[in-house]
């Protein structure tokens, strides 16, 4: 990445007096692995059907140890690649709703149409997961030029499969996020008024309703760098990120809550610091190195330029915006 004459995040926080500390840990958030039906432009995971990185059985247990004596984690977020091609992946689902987590599982729609996943979408909502669902436009051709040709009518069938099945719909208990990322090297719109224009378009065109829009910021990593560096516009681009700090975003980032457990059980702040392998504080740790998540509050968050991506604008986060 060039060395842009700016301050570095960590002194960007101190100079507007924002510390960055840790608050109670109400989120874990679990890569299964990289293996994925896609490989998507956007990538900061660099996922794709060739990769062979997948979460054992055994990190799965620990996970579920560790959970089994940490009462502030309300919710487990589920991650890949395609989380749902890990061979373990409904029995670590199954127990996870067992003790009475939230659970989140981030599709990418297309999935449900891979060999052995046609009853996908039905263990799904049997088990009342949350499913949060790139898409990252609703027009077919930004769609299929981020994801792959044909990725938007897979999606748009996925999403009405998922319709069918309560998802989206009020008065059920079946969650439906979209996510929007953009498919250039800029920042995403209002997430409120995309939120609005996603739910007219996908209705009128294609009869289908969900819950929440969230909008989330390209990171500069992987893929998308790479992508940046073969136009000539990642200097342009960081310089964009840095521009709109915002220090109220800064205090809602994602990493005050929650931490990210790699596929090999690596333990980092969040889901980009772990595909830069910039572990908690610094320093690699696993989920067999802690006696219990506790022991990680008091942890420094390790921060790096591309946390300038969660601070820009309305700030991002897996949540979407942050303002």
């Amino acid at each position: 990445m060039p060395a842009l004459e700016l301050l570095a995040f960590g002194d960007r926080l101190a100079r507007h007096g924002v510390p960055l500390t840790r608050g109670p840990l109400e989120i874990l958030q679990v890569n299964t692995g990289k293996l994925c039906n896609q490989a998507c432009l956007h990538c900061h995971v660099e996922a794709g059907p060739k990769r062979t990185e997948l979460m054992a059985r055994r990190t799965i247990d620990r996970v579920l140890h560790l959970l089994a004596d940490a009462p502030s984690v309300h919710t487990v977020d589920i991650t890949g690649g395609a989380p749902e091609l890990n061979p373990y992946f409904r029995a670590f689902v199954a127990d996870l709703r067992g003790m009475g987590r939230t659970v989140i599982d981030r599709c990418n729609l297309t999935v449900l149409f891979e060999p052995g996943q046609e009853d996908t979408a039905e263990f799904l909502a049997e088990h009342e997961v949350q499913i949060v669902a790139s898409l990252p436009c609703y027009t077919q051709g930004n769609v299929d030029r981020q994801r792959g040709g044909g990725v938007f009518d897979k999606s748009i069938q996925a999403l009405q499969r998922l319709n069918r099945l309560g998802y989206g719909k009020p008065g059920t208990r079946l969650t439906l996020d979209l996510v929007y990322n953009p498919v250039g090297a800029y920042l995403p719109g209002d997430q409120a008024g995309l939120e609005r224009d996603y739910k007219r378009e996908l209705g009128a065109a294609f009869g289908i309703s969900f819950d929440r829009l969230f909008t989330i910021t390209n990171m500069p990593i992987k893929r998308f760098l790479h992508d940046l560096e073969r136009e000539d516009k990642l200097e342009a681009y960081m310089q964009l990120l840095i521009d709109n700090f915002n220090p109220q975003a800064a205090l809602g980032v994602m990493c005050r809550s929650l931490v990210s457990v790699g596929w090999d059980g690596t333990v980092y702040d969040c889901d980009f610091n772990q595909m830069l392998e910039l572990g908690l504080g610094r320093t690699r740790r696993t989920i067999w190195d802690v006696g219990s998540l506790a022991e990680i509050q008091d942890i420094p968050i390790a921060t790096g330029d591309h946390c300038y991506g969660c601070t820009a604008g309305a700030g991002s986060s897996c949540g979407g915006a942050v303002t």
